[in-house]
């Protein structure tokens, strides 16, 4: 009997390759940039599994395309690159991996923070250049973190792991999410604000949200205009979550002091983008949850994911579990 044939759209973990390997006849996509999707669009028929990445578009088309496909491995919290509804329709199990990058991702969001407030790429480029500015009372001043105060919004478990974080520089720490958390507020003494409340008492704002048509440039330039000319914006959920254009205006008109930007819309930067022009952001390429501890246990989790689909058994971290229960298109 021949073995399942999967592809995996970037290399992984060997460990988990390895493991992949074992059961299965694996193809590796062997480059450092992602597939194109015509790429995707020719390979899918052949396939039994694929193991994708954020950067993988996973359209309708592509998924009707998969005739023997049994199984879409991603390996990432997020999957909205991947159309949820048609893989659920063809009753092909997405996975995810959940939970394992909370704390690593929190970890960079305060090291974000942390730059932003601190001007310290600033400083750094100065420096590489041979720029030494004599000590002096304006030179690199920046913000204080230690008790300022910082607004979550989305209070999921990123959002809660930095609420942490800040207890320990004396925060005032403000939330917004649709769903108010009582036991954690007394817990860390957190307060939930309304969002145009917060955006506009905030000092810092972290963003912590998963994509939708909903949160879709949910911070945009009227959101700019209500938030403090000193407030710094963090994002390390998803790029679009802001409008790249008000972005840019906010940070050259000084209608906000500065961001720190792990995500962006779209990815990768343009070239000619201007933000990359704009010395008061921090910029960095969507690497929140690259510690190698992490991407191991990512790339495992994404391995049990995809052998579970291709033997016929539930995917222990699902992100359309109702797709056991969908009829059969």
């Amino acid at each position: 009997m021949s073995k399942p044939k999967v592809w995996l759209t970037r290399k992984i973990h060997p460990t988990a390759q390895d493991k992949i390997q074992a059961v299965a006849d694996i193809e590796i996509w062997p480059a450092e940039t992602p597939p194109t999707r015509s790429d995707i669009f020719q390979k899918i028929p052949t396939l039994d599994g694929i193991l994708t990445l954020l950067t993988d578009p996973i359209d309708q088309e592509i998924i009707a395309r998969g005739i023997n496909l049994k199984v879409i491995s991603q390996m990432a919290v997020g999957f909205d690159n991947i159309d949820i509804p048609s893989a659920t329709h063809r009753r092909i199990p997405v996975g995810h991996t959940p939970g394992v990058l909370t704390e690593t991702t929190a970890d960079f969001t305060w090291a974000l923070l942390m730059a932003a407030a601190r001007r310290v790429a600033e400083a750094d480029q100065q420096v590489r250049q041979g720029i030494w500015k004599p000590w002096g009372p304006d030179v690199f001043t920046g913000a204080d973190v230690h008790g300022a105060s910082l607004g979550i919004i989305g209070l999921g478990r990123i959002g809660k792991a930095v609420a942490r974080r800040a207890c320990g520089f004396s925060m005032q720490i403000y939330y917004y999410d649709h769903n108010r958390d009582p036991k954690l507020e007394v817990e860390l003494g957190i307060e939930f604000k309304p969002f145009d409340e917060l955006i506009s008492n905030s000092d810092f704002i972290s963003l912590h949200l998963y994509y939708s048509s909903e949160t879709h440039h949910l911070i945009n330039r009227q959101s700019f205009d209500r938030m403090k000319s000193t407030a710094i914006l963090i994002n390390t959920s998803r790029g679009a979550i802001v409008d790249p254009q008000a972005l840019v205006w906010a940070l050259r008109e000084r209608k906000i002091a500065a961001a720190g930007l792990d995500v962006f819309d779209p990815e990768p930067i343009p070239a000619d983008h201007p933000i990359r022009s704009l010395e008061n952001v921090v910029l960095t390429p969507h690497i929140a949850s690259a510690s190698k501890e992490t991407r191991r246990l990512m790339a495992q989790m994404a391995a049990d994911n995809l052998l579970a689909g291709l033997d016929g058994r539930a995917l222990p971290y699902c992100a359309n579990p109702e797709v056991y229960s969908h009829p059969k298109s």
